[in-house]
């Protein structure tokens, strides 16, 4: 490779100079391949992956009359969220090594932060569905329920869409590269306002979990009281909800804390494989969701199961949620 830049440097030289370009030899004409980071393909197959995965999450609750519930909108929400993601990584793919324009770099950036950030905030509305089906459970299963959705996930796109479209409206480091982040052309500022925000909504999702759990177990308590005994069943049951929680808790923080903190202390003078291993396991994290959200409720993995090979009957009904599925 370095002879092939070599190469072109001097045939550039020669046409500075007058000389005539086409007494070359033939090789020295042709263009040279742009370098391809292996990092880059990665991230491009690996949004490829999220996108077919959330893909067939959305096709299963929208062909699906059953799934109607509050839970399995904010489901397919988070669904549409990480599809966008994967969309945004083979976008920015494409730009990075086909199309050259900065207006379509910002377009990408944003489209990405956006899906991304949507994505955590599904995850924090559908925290707060389970701690209301918990906490309300005689009124949650209401119009009322509906209609808070709709409203959360309004008012969760418009400021997703708001935070992703920063980078187009000024917060970008085109002009001045001393300011860019360690993901350019997201500038500094603009990196550490998601990375607190990011933060703070980690820090929602824990204390509502906490609650969940506290619940849980009052609920678990309540009925050893009435039946003087706590059945084995019951039980584990709490304990397996309890488990399942840490379980979605820990993934979480493992995939997305990484990145948020290195995007507060680092900048563009650190080795730029470090931003790779960190922003890796977040973008991951889009591959997981339909796995801990989706493919584990019953209801969409029969959804599933009918769509794959149609040998169980299609109309089933919604069983009560139990401690063991938050």
């Amino acid at each position: 490779m370095s002879n092939l830049l070599q190469n072109t440097s001097l045939l550039n030289w020669d046409v500075l100079e007058g000389r005539n370009a086409s007494a070359a030899p033939s090789w020295e004409l042709e263009p040279v391949p742009a370098i391809v980071n292996p990092w880059d393909v990665l991230l491009c197959v690996t949004g490829t992956l999220m996108s077919c995965e959330n893909a067939v999450v959305i096709a299963l609750i929208a062909y699906t009359p059953t799934l109607r519930a509050p839970m399995f909108i904010l489901i397919g929400s988070l669904a549409f969220a990480d599809l966008l993601a994967g969309l945004g990584l083979i976008l920015n793919f494409i730009v990075t090594y086909i199309i050259d324009s900065g207006f379509v770099t910002l377009l990408s950036t944003g489209l990405v932060i956006t899906a991304f950030s949507a994505s955590v905030l599904n995850i924090l509305a559908i925290t707060v569905d389970r701690y209301l089906s918990l906490y309300n459970a005689l009124t949650y299963h209401t119009e009322g329920t509906v209609i808070f959705t709709y409203i959360t996930l309004i008012l969760m796109w418009v400021i997703s869409t708001a935070l992703g479209s920063l980078p187009v409206l000024g917060w970008n480091c085109l002009e001045d590269e001393s300011t860019c982040s360690i993901c350019r052309p997201v500038n500094k500022n603009n990196a550490a306002a998601l990375a607190v925000s990011f933060l703070l909504v980690f820090a929602l999702i824990l204390q509502l979990y906490l609650q969940i759990c506290k619940i849980a177990f009052r609920h678990a308590q309540q009925i050893a009281v009435q039946r003087q005994f706590m059945t084995t069943s019951h039980s584990s049951s709490t304990t397996k909800g309890v488990s399942t929680l840490t379980t979605i808790l820990g993934i979480f923080a493992f995939c997305w804390i990484p990145l948020a903190m290195y995007s507060l202390v680092a900048d563009t003078r650190t080795p730029v494989i470090y931003t790779y291993a960190t922003a890796l396991p977040a973008i991951c994290h889009s591959i997981i969701n339909p796995m801990i959200y989706a493919f584990r409720n019953p209801e969409i993995l029969r959804s599933l199961r009918i769509a794959c090979c149609w040998c169980m009957p299609y109309s089933f009904t919604m069983r009560p949620r139990t401690p063991s599925d938050v």
